[in-house]
């Protein structure tokens, strides 16, 4: 039975007539046979539930970055602090060289520039030890 709709490609027509012979199935040509998804087996019924496996990067817990001095650190320290770009720093340092140590993060707010949504931003990387 031969028969050709015009505007169908070689493939549609091979999937509407039900599939290639298996004699004409050829590796790597695409038209071979979907294959069975993979399973894994099912436990005994009798095994006791395996406990959670942690991802390798989850198991160490990454040591949380040191809190940066605001009253020691040099500009390369403040920028460090996400939120502290080279403006920032500058004029934290310009400051604290002008009116002495700082005696609590919360004094950054009469730093020019930084207000305290700024300061809330990077509040908890800081500290005036």
């Amino acid at each position: 039975m031969k028969f050709w709709v015009k505007g169908l490609s070689v493939a549609a027509l091979t999937i509407l007539t039900g599939g290639m012979p298996s004699w004409a199935q050829q590796p790597g040509t695409g038209m071979s046979p979907p294959k069975a998804p993979a399973t894994t087996p099912a436990p005994p019924p009798s095994a006791a539930p395996a406990a959670p496996t942690v991802a390798p990067a989850m198991e160490t817990a990454t040591p949380t970055a040191a809190k940066v001095n605001i009253n020691t650190a040099d500009e390369a320290a403040l920028t460090s602090v996400k939120g502290i770009g080279k403006t920032r720093a500058k004029a934290i340092i310009a400051y604290r060289e002008a009116n002495g140590a700082f005696t609590s993060v919360d004094d950054l707010t009469k730093v020019k520039g930084i207000k305290e949504k700024a300061l809330a931003k990077f509040k908890d990387q800081i500290t005036v030890e």
